[in-house]
């Protein structure tokens, strides 16, 4: 085993929307900084979804087989590479709603209350708008939380395909907001994402240390096993030992929870920071539908996502129950999670059998539909034989129905005034399946309570005073808005700990 010679303040694994945030967070430090990454850079071709067949899976798959509950294998949707999941995500990024801090009632149980509340995270997520450069109008969406700003960048411009939508939603009740997204303002790469905004301007400075395929294999710690030592990685293929003061882990919440399981030792023998039992557990992934109306008219299929919905966030008068959130797919052809549903516009052929899968993208307007997932310990990430299972069974379905029916009813009504629509009357609908791991969290619950959580409020393991974790696994409950802005708060949060830790 080769071991570095040189010793770090503190190594961070994962380049992602945790770790790449904060790299760039802490890298005016002065501290001696590494960042392990097992990719290399996407290359810019990959990166520009709208210029690449996205029916292509294997493009954005993992090179690697998890397993189901089943023990069937099967290839994760994710990316490894400079900026993580970031890559591919879609570039929305919406805060939790105050009430998403609470404890809140659900038809099939209860989210519960974070330790911290939305006033903790608020000024954070001030700041991860202004450095991911988030495009948005405030006071449109009746859920917005309180602000102590307006967006840094105006809304995104709707596409004018989904124009004469938009009024028609209006005319039918609903309160369409323009979805804050983030966008680099670079004409080859638009999208902003944590490479852009973390990783690059972090190595800017001379203490920050990037290296790529280098895949973290274990956490070794002092012989007492209260301290983390360093890190073991494989760097193209060979071993190696880097020593730190603070490791933090920002692999996502699959790979986090199972790096710690794979780090267990004599003192930690059912994994690293694992004495309550819970690193691995209640992992969550918003439950996603996509519905897709058939147009009369061709457009380009690559428009950018623009439209949130949340009159039904809270439920509506047919149900007292959490909904969930809507929100306009962009063009069919440039949204990477839609290439993983089943082929919804296979179902589409029999109407319009002369059209091919692209020419039938063309003529098509989507949108996902998102639940919330409730916390459950039988839902985790297990590690047996040095292979990485993920048992997950999605819970509140009946909410996640009613959602995607009310949306149908309300398209149809727009439709039905419309000349821009198919009158085929279809809809084709597709549930993102397991593969997809867009919006996994809650494997390292954050809590004040060390025998039900992994994580205190700084998102620092309860066993290890110096290992910390800041990627999406502290999630103690999900909401139906993806966490990636709440992810790059967060680690801007942990940052101004670990600056203050260092003072």
């Amino acid at each position: 085993m080769i071991i570095d010679d040189q010793h770090y303040d503190v190594i961070i694994i994962g380049t992602g929307a945790g770790g790449g945030t904060l790299a760039r967070k802490l890298a005016p430090s002065g501290k001696r900084i590494l960042l392990l990454e097992r990719g290399e850079a996407m290359p810019l071709e990959d990166q520009n979804i709208s210029d690449v067949d996205i029916f292509q899976k294997q493009r954005y798959h993992a090179p690697e087989q998890w397993y189901d509950s089943e023990g069937e294998p099967f290839t994760p949707q994710m990316k490894y590479a400079i900026g993580g999941n970031t890559k591919i995500y879609g570039a929305a990024l919406q805060r939790m709603r105050q009430r998403d801090f609470e404890t809140v009632h659900h038809q099939d149980g209860i989210s519960p209350e974070w330790c911290l509340k939305y006033a903790d995270f608020e000024p954070y997520y001030t700041e991860a708008e202004a450095l991911y450069q988030v495009h948005g109008q405030q006071g449109v969406d009746p859920t917005e939380p309180f602000r102590s700003g307006d967006y840094p960048y105006p809304a995104v411009e709707h596409d004018p395909t989904i124009q004469p939508v938009l009024a028609g939603l209006t005319q039918q009740g609903c309160h369409p907001y323009p979805l804050p997204m983030s966008l680099s303002l670079q004409e080859e790469d638009p999208t902003g994402d944590s490479e852009v905004f973390g990783v690059a301007p972090a190595l800017d400075f001379g203490n920050v240390t990037l290296k790529t395929a280098a895949k973290a294999t274990q956490i070794v710690t002092n012989p007492a096993g209260t301290v983390a030592r360093g890190v073991q990685a494989e760097v193209n293929g060979e071993p190696y030992l880097f020593l730190a003061d603070i490791v933090v882990l920002a692999c996502g919440a699959v790979n986090s929870a199972a790096l710690l399981l794979r780090s267990a030792n004599e003192k930690h023998p059912d994994g690293l920071a694992n004495g309550s039992d819970q690193v691995g557990r209640n992992l969550m992934k918003i439950q996603m539908s996509s519905i897709v109306e058939v147009t009369a008219q061709a457009n380009s299929g690559k428009y950018p996502r623009s439209v949130g919905i949340n009159d039904y966030y809270w439920g509506d008068r047919q149900f007292d129950y959490p909904m969930g959130h809507i929100q306009n797919m962009g063009g069919v052809l440039q949204d990477a999670i839609f290439a993983e549903s089943p082929p919804v516009l296979s179902l589409i052929t029999k109407f319009m059998p002369n059209f091919g899968l692209k020419q039938l993208a063309t003529r098509s307007i989507a949108w996902w539909t998102m639940t919330e997932v409730l916390p459950d310990p039988k839902n985790r990430v297990e590690v047996k034989q040095d292979k990485l299972y993920v048992n997950f069974k999605p819970n509140n379905a009946e909410a996640h129905d009613r959602l995607v029916y009310r949306w149908l009813d309300v398209l149809k009504a727009v439709e039905k005034d419309s000349n821009l629509f198919s009158r085929s009357g279809l809809h084709p609908r597709g549930e993102v399946p397991l593969p997809v791991m867009a919006n996994q969290c809650g494997t390292c619950r954050m809590g004040t309570d060390p025998t039900t959580s992994v994580l205190d409020i700084h998102c620092r393991t309860h066993e290890l005073d110096n290992l910390y974790v800041v990627d999406s696994s502290f999630f103690p409950s999900s909401s139906s808005v993806g966490p990636a802005l709440t992810v790059i708060a967060n680690a801007l949060r942990v940052g101004d700990h670990l600056l203050e830790r260092w003072r």
